[in-house]
């Protein structure tokens, strides 16, 4: 095989630099050849780094091209540094040793062609009969595709063209090595593409099937589209940094938004930091606007990986979208003292009642201004969550817009006492409350009847208006429940307090029960319920227990919409409790009273998680109330004491009050019927037989019947 030219003309070159660049160095230490030696040398390692980066074949061969100006360059600094010829003639031994593999190295860094040209010596090809021509495959048609359709169309057509499918097209996803997109199409025209799986395609290009989508291909200009075509995204890279680094997005899709996530159906619009408040927000939306979010709090909290904990992690819903906060600390742990400057009402009637997590106030009112009327409450909890502070917020707020206000409690305490300082009227029994409802009942006839100083005629009331002759009355009953299960006035009780939420808006009179239930088997009767629901913003404390406090939210609210939950006590998770039970250890004691958090029903349905405002009793609450108590005028004062309806309502009751007169009579045995608290005679028990409209009265029948 005779040598080309190219390569004899090559190798010539180097065996005559060869002598140079040993003497050059030596001899001429400030020749110009040194310089040029040395800028090819800088000019081949910038061609080995660019063949080394570049993503095209051949590579290697490019770096054999460039190496021996590389190496000339390294012998002649070397040459020219050592003393002399250097040590046993150095600088000689490496120029000849140079010239010797750039000699040998040569052949494989010809740039003409890549292969060896032929021998010249070889017979001249003969001619040789005409063959038929290979038919073109179906999976590599010439249709002057790249090189990367190319190969996807080699592999798919080894794994046997699944599905009777053909690549069109296969594009490399940006700044990935191994992922890519496949535009198929059914290999006959017209039929639509069936059996095709992500288990398919991954055999095919020897990935997991986890790796592999299937999605369908839209209709664009210069493209079909529909059952024929498909589109398959093979991305075993991205999903691999998936799996390990996973943005905000892709968590919530793979571990929220599934269908046993706890939020499926939905997407993430962004994850935003409030790093004063120390607070995550993540707000997300319903990928349908027409579904409703169904979140499981807990199991979105292990999706993302957060702490569940109910006392830091909360959601907000709205319509289609909602919003979950976590905070590094428990938000409603916080105290906010009420001062006058919140508690005073606005022109509607409006004044801050607490604040929500996330540092919003929360509005409750002191009378209707769309409707022009009073307005009823209903306050809802168990001992020690906070009703009573509640109460004297709201008291306040109510005496600054110079309304009059009256309180009523089964049992006596502190609280209640202290509050009766600053209000018209405050009393602490059963019978108290009785005469109360009595009084507040009879002021409805009263103010139908009382002439306006303008025109001299009755109207109804209207909040804010100058010329209304009366003050708008609050009567509060605290623990009404256990009131309206009085054995002597209960059913007194329970009565007029239905007729007064039914009336008393129209009069200025609005009706604020308390107690631990809002159904009507312990005081509350449906009509009682629906009229508060409407005429008020319900709050409800800890009710014992996060189901129980949602029941109660729920029965007063016109639909069921998700209710916050309020725990027994705020406590953060600390740790592991199994690694705890495994060492033995007591699971850590820091919990936060929940007293003052409650959860308030807007006009909207809507139940939201707020923390009430804080009166402290052990300080002088005459900063949060006006200078005077406001009262009620003479002329109503006077009337309802021509009703007796006015004066000690402590006083023992009077004959024929609250029972028939004969009812006083004994009852053979010396003692008083009124003071059997139930166990009246077979008169008493055939009248209370008659007159029974209610379960709660059948069954005080059947207590009185049995003697039980």
């Amino acid at each position: 095989m005779t040598t080309p030219r190219s390569v004899a003309l090559e190798r010539l070159a180097y065996t005559l630099a060869a002598p140079v660049l040993a003497v050059a160095p030596n001899v001429y230490p400030d020749s110009p050849v040194n310089q040029v030696v040395q800028l090819a040398g800088a000019a081949g390692i910038g061609g080995i780094f660019l063949a080394a980066k570049s993503e095209e074949t051949g590579a290697g061969r490019k770096i054999l091209r460039w190496s021996p100006l590389v190496l000339a360059a390294a012998v002649d600094v070397a040459a020219k540094t050592t003393t002399g010829w250097g040590p046993y003639w150095l600088d000689a031994l490496l120029a000849a040793g140079w010239a010797a593999a750039s000699y040998l190295v040569m052949p494989f860094s010809r740039h003409a062609r890549r292969g060896h040209r032929p021998a010249l010596a070889a017979p001249a090809p003969q001619l040789q009969p005409a063959e038929a021509a290979p038919e073109p495959s179906p999976a590599q048609p010439d249709d002057g595709a790249g090189q990367l359709t190319r190969e996807a169309r080699m592999l798919w057509e080894r794994a046997g063209m699944p599905a009777r499918t053909h690549i069109v097209k296969a594009t490399r996803h940006l700044g990935m090595r191994h992922d890519l997109t496949l535009l198929l199409r059914a290999s006959e025209t017209g039929r639509p593409i069936t059996g095709l799986s992500p288990e398919i395609v991954g055999a095919a290009f020897g990935v997991s099937a986890a790796d592999v989508a299937l999605a369908d291909v839209a209709i664009q200009p210069g493209r079909q589209g529909g059952p024929g075509w498909m589109e398959a995204s093979i991305t075993p890279e991205a999903n691999a940094r998936r799996r390990t680094k996973p943005t905000d997005q892709e968590r919530w899709v793979d571990r929220v938004a599934g269908p046993k996530g706890g939020a499926p159906g939905s997407e993430l619009v962004h994850r935003t930091r409030d790093n004063e408040r120390g607070v995550t927000f993540y707000r997300a939306k319903m990928t349908d606007s027409t579904e409703s979010p169904r979140i499981d709090l807990a199991k979105v909290c292990r999706g993302l990986g957060l702490p569940e904990d109910d006392s830091c992690v909360f959601v907000l819903i709205d319509g289609a979208e909602f919003l979950i906060s976590a905070f590094d600390t428990p938000p409603l742990s916080a105290i906010f003292p009420a001062t006058r400057e919140l508690l005073t009402p606005d022109t509607t009637g409006m004044f801050v009642c607490g604040f929500t997590i996330t540092g919003q106030p929360v509005k409750n009112m002191v009378f209707q201004h769309d409707k022009n009327a009073a307005s009823h409450g209903l306050v809802l909890g168990v001992s020690r969550s906070g009703k009573t502070q509640y109460f004297a917020i709201n008291m306040a707020a109510e005496s600054l817009a110079g309304q009059v206000v009256w309180l009523s409690t089964v049992r006596k305490d502190e609280k209640t006492t202290t509050l009766g300082q600053y209000i018209d009227r405050q009393g602490s029994n059963a019978l108290w409350m009785a005469r109360q409802l009595r009084a507040a009942k009879a002021l409805c006839e009263i103010r139908a009847e009382m002439p306006w100083p303008h025109d001299g005629k009755p109207h109804d009331y209207k909040p804010g208006d100058p010329r209304c002759p009366y003050r708008q009355l609050n009567v509060y009953a605290d623990e009404f429940m256990t009131a309206a299960q009085d054995a002597l006035f209960g059913e007194d009780i329970q009565t007029n307090g239905d007729d007064l939420t039914v009336t008393g808006l129209k009069y200025g009179i609005g009706f604020k029960p308390a107690g631990q239930s809002p159904f009507a088997h312990n005081g509350f009767s449906t009509e009682m319920k629906d009229n508060l629901r409407q005429n008020s913003r319900p709050v409800i404390f800890n009710m014992g227990s996060p189901g129980a406090t949602r029941k109660a939210a729920e029965g007063t609210m016109e639909n069921p919409y998700d209710v916050p939950t309020i725990p027994a006590r705020y406590s953060r998770s600390e740790g592991s409790a199994i690694e705890r039970a495994m060492r033995g250890e007591a699971d850590p004691e820091n919990g936060v009273s929940t007293g003052g958090v409650a959860v308030i029903v807007l006009d909207n349905g809507r139940a939201v998680l707020m923390r009430s405002l804080y009166a402290d009793f052990d300080t002088d609450l005459a900063d949060l109330f006006p200078d005077e108590v406001n009262r009620l005028t003479d002329y109503e004062i006077a009337e309802l004491e021509k009703r007796s309806l006015w004066g000690d309502w402590n006083r023992e009751p009077e004959p024929g009050e609250f029972w028939p007169a004969d009812d006083e009579d004994d009852d053979g045995d010396g003692k008083s019927r009124r003071r059997g608290g139930g166990k009246r005679g077979s008169k008493s028990g055939s009248r209370r037989a008659e007159q029974v409209t209610s379960p709660r009265q059948a069954l005080e029948a059947i207590k009185s019947l049995t003697d039980a």
